[in-house]
């Protein structure tokens, strides 16, 4: 089976209220991880990739020939996606010339006018190829590849200006954050993501930072027309939490249990577990 664009299942998810989940790539562990999920759940799945992970994992054609190798390898039946997560302009026409399938510009730290300019271009290029073309308008708080950012609330006039340009999918920030969430966070603007809905129309929307984010807002978000939530903090730390058990029950003395495939292989299932969980949460289940 081949990667597909995004823009299908993510079509299909808004117009019957459900969402699909955005899982990051961080090692060849997560590859196994989220892939044995999506066929386990029967779900759509979009991989990620961030510039970060790309560059250790030896770039963008390398990690598309593993996703497909590992795709005709586990007899994975369910549409899966790859896509570039907040991407530069010049990342972005990379992963488009090395097999991505979808991809995501991030100019949220530009003038409307330019990020309006170069979504365009890329725009142009993906459709070329039938690869799906996410945009980002209010930028997203919390940490992103060591970039610390306070987050914005998107304006829904410039949300309908990129819609208008024919982006399949957008992130707009509503008081979303990356990574773990403060005490004394706000909550979601549901307001604002309301004001938005009614701006773009017909347009999926993307929820980032969902690692965290109370059940029952995210099950709000997908009622008003979140139809992609980026999952990544949830999934590092389970992986972590299962390695680091391992090595408090004393595994790595027993036998073999020093070995890399012994050792990660909790956090392996730790962290197919959650992506199932999120899958159940999202809606997503048996959607494949």
């Amino acid at each position: 089976m081949e990667l597909v664009s995004a823009q299908a299942m993510l079509d299909d998810a808004y117009k019957r209220k459900y969402a699909i989940g955005h899982f990051n790539l961080n090692n060849m562990e997560s590859v196994r991880a989220f892939l044995f999920a999506a066929q386990e759940a029967n779900s759509p799945i979009i991989l990620s990739v961030s510039g970060g992970t790309a560059k250790y994992m030896g770039g963008y054609q390398t990690i598309s020939h593993m996703v497909l190798d590992f795709i005709k390898y586990l007899k994975i039946t369910v549409p899966v996606a790859l896509h570039v997560d907040h991407g530069t302009y010049d990342e972005v026409l990379q992963a488009i010339d090395e097999g991505f399938s979808s991809v995501m510009f991030d100019g949220s730290s530009l003038p409307i006018e330019k990020n309006l300019e170069m979504t365009s271009e890329i725009l142009r290029r993906a459709h070329m190829r039938g690869i799906s073309v996410e945009a980002e308008v209010g930028g997203i708080g919390g940490e992103e590849d060591g970039h610390i950012a306070k987050g914005e609330y998107a304006d829904p006039k410039h949300c309908k200006m990129m819609a208008d340009l024919g982006v399949d999918f957008l992130a707009a920030g509503i008081g979303n954050i990356h990574g773990k969430y403060p005490e004394n966070w706000d909550g979601l603007d549901f307001d604002l993501l309301a004001s938005i809905k009614q701006a773009v129309g017909p347009l999926p929307l993307v929820l980032h930072g969902g690692s965290g984010i109370p059940e029952e807002q995210v099950r709000r978000a997908i009622a008003l027309g979140i139809s992609k939530i980026n999952v990544n903090t949830e999934c590092q730390i389970a992986f972590t939490e299962a390695t680091k058990q391992y090595f408090l029950d004393g595994k790595d003395l027993e036998s073999k249990g020093f070995t890399p495939r012994a050792m990660l292989a909790p956090g392996i299932e730790a962290t197919k577990r959650l992506c199932i969980q999120k899958m159940e949460l999202f809606g997503s289940v048996n959607r494949a």
